[in-house]
């Protein structure tokens, strides 16, 4: 719960800013001579791509909060048996114990997006976030129906 408050205020400080930098790309806009309508359009397209990338985010985030949920249903979460270190620090050999487990269960079930949630969170655990992000992304596009390409 503490992160989902802690990203929708972060989301609202951004679109603060990106309502703020839009303003300033107008104002320059307005202005109406070459270079100022020039650096106004190059503003204006910051807050877009930033709007862009949050929508992405946020949605990513939902899709994969509702996997997790679907599958605390089934019961099929992974359990944490990952040893930890007195600061409570995930031990490293033990996440890549884990990780390799799942790996094999993803190999013998690559059409099964509950094994590659299970991946993901290995892949994180693991602090591997860009392939623990793509392993989730191929359990949304499994169970959305949709095949991604490799």
């Amino acid at each position: 719960m503490r992160a989902k408050i802690t990203y929708a205020i972060v989301a609202a400080v951004l679109v603060v800013y990106f309502a703020l930098v839009g303003s300033r790309g107008v104002f320059l806009i307005q202005t109406g001579t070459l270079i100022t309508v020039t650096f106004g359009i190059a503003v204006l397209v910051l807050p877009v791509i930033g709007i862009w990338f949050l929508w992405k985010n946020t949605q990513f985030a939902r899709k994969a909060n509702s996997l997790a949920a679907e599958l605390e249903r089934e019961g099929g979460l992974p359990v944490d048996e990952l040893v930890r270190t007195p600061s409570g620090r995930i031990d490293r050999d033990s996440a890549d114990a884990v990780f390799r487990k799942r790996k094999e269960e993803t190999e013998r079930a690559p059409g099964d997006w509950r094994c590659w949630f299970r991946l993901a969170v290995a892949y994180h655990d693991a602090r591997d976030t860009p392939r623990a992000r793509k392993a989730m992304q191929r359990a949304i596009a499994l169970h959305e129906g949709r095949q991604l390409s490799a």
